[in-house]
């Protein structure tokens, strides 16, 4: 029985040795500091935004053709003082290409409708003074009136053959393609004469999911962004939405205008587009990789002197890489943003700079 209570004894004081070493232990650990990094919060902005690619296109373009045939005269660019190449901006109404033939110009016989015009006025204004002095009957001065209308039919026809013979730009744009042809050689009438584009202002057709039907409506402002030139980030506006949804694909159409005034992007480029659907002003931001989650509640760190404290928090607007804070953080908190994986309540940690 002695050697009994003896080894019992022995038990509880081991135990209570074994004890004392664990509480000695746990004391070293919970005096050891994490090292953090932590941010102070500001207050800031935030948008939701929904995500599409597309390919720009230019609002206004053009391929002009000749209207008839002619000696085919390229023109010289007043701003180069050469012909017109490639690359060239042109103004509304410039003269690109013309074609000559003495042919077809005398058979319009622009001088002689000219002239026809000129002495029927004449005749009208004769006629009209004759019928207020009785001289003529009313159908007598009508018929000179129609005279004059025709007249000027006549010419006003012969200008618009004339111009047939002018490739002119009919808005002001850059030569996008403009085919080869031998100088001072006859092409023939429904040529290929000149390519034009106005690409200032571009527009793109996108197909957007079902699911964010809800959050799109017309003129919501987007980024539109390139990756050869990511950090020139160019302003759009969605103009079109199409009620429908594709039964194939579940998808529904839409259409961006783009401003492009410094012609940074180019016809037919794949670019990113960045519809902002929502916008909070004056709220605490903080990045999406600190928030951490247990049983569907959010949480973060703050130091409080030297000290991680717990938060619990409700999230609102989130973009690609941050989220707006609706509750749980005030101004001033300083968040952990690295170092956080391993807090607990009441961990001591070091700040790091």
């Amino acid at each position: 029985m002695k050697h009994l209570n003896g080894f019992i004894v022995s038990i509880i004081a081991f135990g209570l040795l074994l004890a004392g070493c664990n509480d000695q232990h746990q004391n070293i650990n919970d005096d050891i500091a994490t090292p953090v990094t932590v941010k102070e919060l500001k207050k800031g902005s935030i948008s939701k935004l929904i995500n599409t690619t597309g390919t720009v296109l230019s609002t206004y373009n053009v391929d002009l053709n000749s209207m008839t045939g002619g000696i085919y005269c390229l023109q010289t660019n007043p701003l180069t003082a050469k012909p017109f190449k490639l690359g060239d901006k042109v103004s509304k109404g410039q003269i690109i290409i013309r074609l000559e033939d003495k042919e077809y110009e005398n058979g319009i016989a622009f001088d002689s409708k000219e002239l026809n015009l000129e002495i029927a006025e004449q005749e009208q204004v004769k006629q009209k003074a004759l019928y207020e002095k009785g001289g003529v009957t009313r159908v007598d001065m009508r018929n000179t009136e129609v005279k004059v209308i025709n007249a000027r039919h006549d010419l006003e026809s012969a200008k618009l053959n004339l111009e047939k013979m002018n490739i002119k730009a009919p808005f002001d744009g850059v030569i996008v393609s403009l085919p080869h042809y031998t100088p001072n050689v006859r092409v023939d009438q429904g040529k290929p004469m000149v390519g034009i584009m106005n690409y200032s202002y571009m527009y793109m057709d996108i197909n957007l999911p079902e699911s964010v039907i809800a959050y799109m409506k017309t003129e919501q402002p987007v980024h539109i962004t390139h990756y050869t030139i990511p950090n020139d980030t160019l302003k759009g506006l969605v103009s079109e939405l199409s009620p429908a949804i594709s039964m194939e694909t579940r998808t529904f159409k839409g259409k961006i205008l783009v401003r492009n005034d410094k012609l940074i992007l180019r016809p037919g480029m794949f670019v990113k587009a960045d519809i902002i659907v929502d916008n909070a002003e004056n709220s605490i931001i903080i990045p999406k990789e600190v928030i951490q989650s247990n049983r569907n509640r959010k949480y973060v760190y703050i130091v409080e002197k030297n000290t991680a404290a717990r938060r619990n928090i409700r999230t609102g607007l989130e973009d690609e890489n941050n989220v707006q804070i609706l509750e749980g953080l005030n101004e001033n908190d300083n968040l952990v943003i690295r170092g956080f994986e391993t807090l607990r309540e009441d961990s001591k940690v070091k700040v790091q700079k």
